[in-house]
């Protein structure tokens, strides 16, 4: 037990390396956005449909640790060395529970920590807040499942069960967790000679079986009723690609200490890219590994088949949630959606190494020998643990080139150091959410939850935006399309306390030099205004936005949804008179950034008069 404790406390020394020099990723920003947009306990936020996934118990972590610390990684960091911690001692409880304190336990313990096939998913925040507690509970209910098929305690029944709502609430796949531990208490039934395995385990285990199907079903009306299908009819094509990607350049050379490399094109997560030699000697090994065992010990003939359909299956629930014309097939070589197959394969080489032992067949035994397993054992394992490290050390190089880090880190100084007047949010920089992340790729949503930053409104006296260093720089309006010069003598568009915003040309409707298609448009508004006050401003088929106004001439920057020919404006205030002129319409763009051809390609010659 000492060399196995000891064995856990490196793979956390070397994963909370890792974990210590990684950083926020894609949807680590997402959860982080959701936490400051929503209570804490409410349905709204638990039972969100995130891309297919309920999990509930990942978002309530999250939310607490982004309350505590906001866009602070060092929380995150820790949560996932306590869940591989709580993973990695779960495992060694369930190949104890099969093999007891034999030194060849240390084989399949070594295998599940120090696999690459884990790191990808441990590494990445959200995917560990998924990943992590599905290989915690599929080795403890396995191993409750055996104790209670051995001992007939009722309490190992309630442990399981427990664990299983655990998991779920974590991770939807955590549905499969009944089935592998029935598969496997079923496979060291037949190992130890019962005649009908499966009927045997069946009635053992009952309570824990007919507590699962409870809980499935429970589980089972809540997903249906918050999450939409997640299942994807146009990927039939992509099944093989993103299949042989996943088994011959993922998986396979993950068990044996690969990939050795990975390549990245951010912001997409890192993916596997072992080298031809790899691939065919992992297909070789894993060959040789099944021979040998069958060379060596009886009643094994469904171990393997059952790893084999553990792998397929999760590779086809990828297929079948993430393929497309859209998925690339690198998307299989990531590891994340076969990183928990890790957990399966150690459970099936206890219950391997717990078989009786087979005869050896004279022409095998130079092999096989007792005198020479240890001398082979030990060549395999210094192999196996070299390719491991270097694939961790390459892992981490590539897991570090994330543009996020600087963004943030730059962004939350900025934000603190200019707090005086209010932004309007703008997506964030491609290169750390994609557009495809809306609305959670606003900048209000990324950096909502910090305490130090000005206030983020739909309207402001001065435009400033993120670059995309995450430096706050001046801004300006692009010229999409133009606000018109208003028909009112003098004045332009006219707006008092008592006018309402019917048409272009009448009072309170400015006109667009052409018409928008409905979308998020910000709109520069230069005004005259007899006092302070405040307006509403709104656009066809879009929310008003409230903006206060200043006495003498001014601009305020709006930040409109909707579409249609004109920008609408009431006052608010009763006794409010103003003048608004021309200006641009369009999105925010760094100041400098747009040319005169632009106001032409709007429709505008650029001579705008002021009110």
């Amino acid at each position: 037990m000492m060399a196995a404790f000891a064995l856990i406390a490196v793979q956390l020394l070397i994963r909370g390396t890792v974990a210590a020099r990684g950083y926020f990723y894609w949807d680590d920003l997402i959860l982080v956005a959701r936490s400051g947009d929503h209570p804490l306990l409410s349905a709204e936020f638990l039972l969100y449909d995130h891309d297919g996934h309920l999990m509930p118990g990942a978002f309530l972590v999250a939310g607490i640790l982004t309350r505590i610390a906001p866009l602070d990684w060092a929380l995150p960091a820790i949560s996932l060395v306590v869940l591989q911690a709580l993973a990695s001692l779960a495992v060694l409880r369930v190949l104890r529970v099969i093999l007891g304190s034999r030194p060849t336990m240390l084989i399949p313990l070594a295998l599940y920590l120090f696999s690459p096939l884990t790191l990808p998913s441990f590494a990445w925040w959200a995917n560990g807040l998924n990943q992590l507690p599905l290989q915690a509970g599929l080795a403890l209910v396995t191993a409750e499942a055996i104790l209670l098929y051995r001992t007939g305690r009722v309490r190992h029944a309630v442990t399981g069960a427990a664990a299983l709502v655990i998991a779920l609430a974590f991770y939807e796949k955590s549905v499969v967790i009944p089935f592998v531990a029935f598969v496997a208490v079923a496979l060291l039934a037949h190992t130890s000679g019962i005649r009908r395995p499966l009927r045997s385990t069946a009635r053992a285990c009952a309570p824990l079986w007919a507590s699962a199907l409870v809980i499935l079903a429970a589980w089972a009306a809540v997903y249906f009723s918050h999450v939409a299908s997640p299942l994807r009819t146009d990927n039939i094509d992509d099944a093989a690609g993103l299949l042989q990607h996943g088994t011959s350049l993922g998986l396979l050379p993950a068990l044996f200490g690969g990939p050795w490399s990975w390549d990245r094109w951010p912001p997409s997560p890192p993916w596997a890219t072992p080298p031809v030699v790899l691939v065919v000697v992992s297909w070789l090994l894993i060959v040789a590994v099944i021979v040998g065992n069958h060379l060596r010990r009886r009643r094994i003939g469904w171990v393997w088949p059952s790893v084999a359909a553990y792998a397929l299956a999760s590779q086809l629930a990828m297929v079948t949630t993430r393929g497309g014309d859209a998925t690339a097939v690198e998307i299989a070589q990531t590891l994340r959606y076969v990183a928990d197959t890790a957990v399966v394969v150690a459970i099936a080489l206890a219950i391997i190494d717990q078989a009786p032992r087979r005869a050896t067949h004279p022409a095998f035994r130079p092999f096989l020998s007792v005198r020479s397993r240890p001398a082979f054992t030990a060549l395999a394992a210094v192999a196996f643990l070299a390719g491991s490290l270097w694939s961790t050390f390459t892992f981490d190089q590539r897991w570090r080139d994330n543009p996020t880090v600087d963004y943030v880190t730059t962004a939350k100084a900025e934000l603190a150091a200019n707090r005086d007047v209010p932004l309007l949010s703008q997506p964030v920089s491609i290169w750390v959410l994609l557009p495809v992340a809306a609305p959670y790729n606003q900048s209000s949503q990324v950096f909502g939850p910090l305490r130090d930053r000005p206030a983020f409104s739909d309207s402001t006296p001065a435009l400033r935006m993120l670059d995309d260093d995450g430096h706050l720089v001046p801004a300006e309006v692009s010229w999409v399309r133009a606000l018109t010069e208003g028909m009112a003598p003098g004045c332009g568009t006219r707006v008092t306390g008592d006018a309402v915003a019917v048409a272009p040309g009448v009072d309170g409707a400015i006109a667009l030099s052409q018409p928008v298609i409905p979308w998020v448009w910000t709109a520069q508004l230069n005004y005259l205004s007899n006092r302070d006050g405040t307006i509403e401003v709104s656009m066809s088929g879009g929310p008003p936005v409230t903006v206060p106004v200043h006495s003498g001439l001014g601009t305020a920057y709006v930040r409109l949804t909707g579409g249609g020919a004109t920008v609408d404006v009431s006052a608010v205030t009763p006794d409010l008179n103003l003048c608004f002129g021309g200006g641009p319409f369009g999105s925010v763009v760094p100041a400098q950034s747009s040319d005169a051809g632009s106001r032409a390609a709007a429709g505008d010659d650029g001579a705008l008069p002021n009110p």
